[in-house]
């Protein structure tokens, strides 16, 4: 994988959008990772990458707020609160990825909260830019969580007991779960990583409205795994009545990381809908 270059973001957006990339055959698949304490993209996707690779030009940023983005323009004074803002910023921010990488339309693949929501408003604000899309886990279209995750007690096992609620089993991913908590404890734990996070879940009472699910015409797949822990399958039923092109497909024995818990059939699933 390599990085693509500096080119400034166009607009006074102030967001540096470089992202990985694997020049794949296809049509582009942009790759928007979830959102959970200390993710960035090329962790969230490691378990499907090669194969999404061998079928699309994959293109994986990390969104502002994570990664290489924590402490990126907006996402670093404090102007953007609560997830509706986050998921518009994070669309401009993919509209900036596309143009740098000359896209002009292009499938995108949305993780849960951060990914997922992210999607939905690009889709929302940019439709003639994105062909399909495949959401996971509701999108964050679902209630905010009760507590935020992790940094009430910010230990290496805190965030492996966050980790582990996102698959099925945990038995059965040991090794990745283990070797996931030391990357993501670091990430987590990176200057401005906390308050990012926090505002991404503060309800701002002067913020913009969520998207407007009836206005996106864009096919839409949501996946949504059948013992999900962190998002009931609800939520996702959801957001394909309310939108116009959505369909809904359950994965059995899958939790909230589908891609994770059923890897083979996750890239069976985004391909085939992706290239109908």
């Amino acid at each position: 994988m390599s990085a693509m270059s500096n080119k400034a973001a166009p607009s006074n957006e102030n967001v540096n959008s470089n992202a990985d990339f694997d020049a794949g055959p296809g049509t582009a698949l942009i790759l928007l990772h979830g959102g959970g304490p200390g993710v960035d993209a090329r962790s969230n996707w490691a378990t499907v990458r090669s194969r999404l690779s061998a079928a699309f030009h994959c293109v994986a940023p990390d969104l502002l707020g994570f990664g290489t983005h924590i402490s990126a323009g907006e996402a670093a004074d404090g102007r953007i609160q609560g997830p509706h803002a986050w998921a518009r910023a994070r669309a401009r921010q993919i509209l900036s990825v596309l143009d740098d990488h000359e896209l002009e339309r292009v499938h995108v693949l949305g993780n849960s909260a951060a990914g997922g929501a992210a999607a939905l408003a690009l889709m929302a604000e940019a439709p003639e830019r994105v062909d399909r899309a495949v959401l996971m886990g509701g999108a964050g279209t679902g209630p905010l969580p009760r507590a935020i995750p992790f940094y009430d007690r910010p230990t290496r096992e805190s965030m492996r007991a966050t980790l582990s609620r996102l698959v099925a089993d945990e038995e059965d991913h040991r090794d990745h779960l283990d070797d996931l908590s030391l990357l993501r404890l670091e990430q987590a734990l990176r200057p401005g990583a906390e308050e990012a996070f926090r505002s991404m879940f503060t309800e701002a009472a002067e913020g913009p409205p969520p998207v407007d699910l009836t206005t996106i015409r864009t096919p839409v797949l949501a996946l949504h795994g059948e013992l999900d822990r962190v998002s009931p399958v609800a939520v996702s039923e959801r957001l394909v009545e309310a939108l116009p092109s959505g369909r809904l497909k359950v994965v059995p024995g899958a939790g909230h990381w589908i891609h994770v818990d059923r890897p083979d059939e996750f890239c069976t699933l985004v391909g085939e809908f992706l290239n109908a």
